[in-house]
Formats: structure tokens, sequence, C-alpha cells
């Protein structure tokens, strides 16, 4: 291990452990650290700087990103079960009489899943052609009906095959709408579409949820780190050990406190 390593993993021991912040003072001074490594210190692992310079509320911090974490994992894990729940449900009831094959794919085509009882044909016409799906009740169709709005200066008009817009609106079509791999339909299992939709809600707020956690995660770095800044500042203009403590009160007000030792 390098030399600029042996004050954080001295400092991890002392935390695991659960040694005095008097202890772990001295540890800092046996190793030397200067005060301006603990603002640093606190920015990679909340709460060291705090816990170098024998300030109690390191403990806190600290206590806080072990919290934080362990929220982080189980919410990300809950929600990729539940991703594989809805998964699976929507493979198993709406899509196996179209493909033989299970391949999952991005979230949101089973937002549209969730939305559209029926995916629709990809392609309508029975024979060497092409034809959109045309019933706006399925998402394909929807899709289609999108296309002619945008290109065509009557939806409800077809212009000539051969012409720009129609192409246009076809292209369009292609790039959006559900291949013969992806379609579905959830006809004849009203409850078991229900069950998928509150599936898929739950694994969303739980990403949702997870996410907020990292947010949490990275704001309790740079307070802890600051935290450290403002403490090792002082003390060096005031030539004394210096803290400095933040609180929130029980109606949202927030009080500063710096103590300055004589």
């Amino acid at each position: 291990m390098r030399a600029g390593g042996r004050p954080v993993a001295l400092l991890v021991c002392v935390a695991l452990l659960g040694v005095t912040p008097a202890a772990a003072q001295r540890v800092d001074a046996a190793v030397g650290t200067p005060s301006a490594f603990r603002p640093l210190a606190s920015l990679l692992l909340p709460g060291a700087g705090q816990l170098m310079a024998g300030q109690d509320r390191g403990a806190v911090y600290l206590a806080a990103e072990i919290y934080l974490l362990s929220r982080f994992v189980q919410l990300d894990r809950e929600a990729s079960r539940e991703a594989e729940r809805f998964q699976a449900l929507a493979y198993d009831i709406a899509r196996r009489s179209f493909t033989p094959t299970r391949r999952d794919t991005v979230f949101e085509y089973y937002e549209q899943m969730e939305r559209f009882a029926e995916s629709g044909q990809y392609d309508a016409d029975p024979g060497a052609g092409f034809a959109p799906e045309r019933d706006a009740r399925t998402y394909n169709g929807s899709v289609w009906l999108l296309a002619r709005r945008t290109y065509w200066a009557d939806p409800n008009v077809q212009p000539d095959p051969t012409s720009l817009e129609y192409r246009r609106a076809v292209t369009f079509y292609e790039e959006r709408a559900v291949g013969p791999a992806f379609l579905w339909s959830w006809r004849d299992h009203s409850l078991e579409h229900e069950v998928f939709r509150e599936t898929i809600r739950r694994s969303d707020d739980r990403f949702r949820r997870a996410q907020n956690q990292v947010g949490l995660l990275l704001a309790n770095h740079v307070v802890s780190a600051v935290d450290a800044l403002i403490s090792s500042r002082l003390a060096a203009a005031a030539h004394r050990p210096a803290e400095f403590h933040t609180s929130v009160g029980p109606r949202g007000s927030a009080r500063v406190q710096i103590s300055i030792g004589f």
C-alpha cells in the first residue's frame, strides 16, 4: 500500500472498531496528516476528515453513508426483481403467441405495453406489399396515425403511394412501429394486464427512489468535505482547534455554530 493511503486506511479501521474521537486524533497526529488533507478525506469518505480531527460528528457522516448505501442496494435489487417479474409476465401472457423466443428490450417498450392492450400488426398486407396497421386503438396503428398527421395534407385521404409524402410517412412508421418479434396482445387477459401495470409501476418507483439515494450520497460527501474544509481553515486562521457545526431544526430552520478553543 502506498504511503498516501495510510491515513485513510487507519481512519477506516478507527471508525469500524469504534475507537473514540480522542484516539482518532492521536492516530491523525501519529501519521502526520496535514489539516489540508482532511477535506479531501471527507470528500472520499464522509466523516473521515472530522474523525481525523477528533470531532464526534464524523461518526454521523459515516453512519449516514452506510445507511444510504445499504438503502440504495436494497432499492436497486427490489427494482430489478420487479423488472424481471413484469418482463416474464409480458412474455408469458402477451407475447408468447407471436414469438417462440423471449427477447427483452428497453423500458420504453414495456411502457407502451402498459398503455396499449395490443401492438397491432406490423404489416397488414397479406401479400407481397406493405401496409401499416390502421387500427388507431393499437400501438402500431397509433404510430401510423401520427405519421399520416405529420406528413399528409389530410390524414384521412391517402396520397399517391409513389409520392414523397406517402414514402416519408411509411419511413416514419417503419422506424417507430413494433416489429414482428415484439408484437403483443393482452386480449382476454385484462386481469393479467392490470397486474403487469402494477408491477411495472412498483419497479419504476424503486428505481426512482434508488436514484434519490445516489443524490443523497453525493450530498453527504460534499457537505462533509465543506464541513472539514471550513473547520481546518478556521483552525489555521486562529492557530487554535476549531469546529464547525450545522444542524436542522424541527421546523426546517438551520443553525450554524463555530467553536474555537482557547
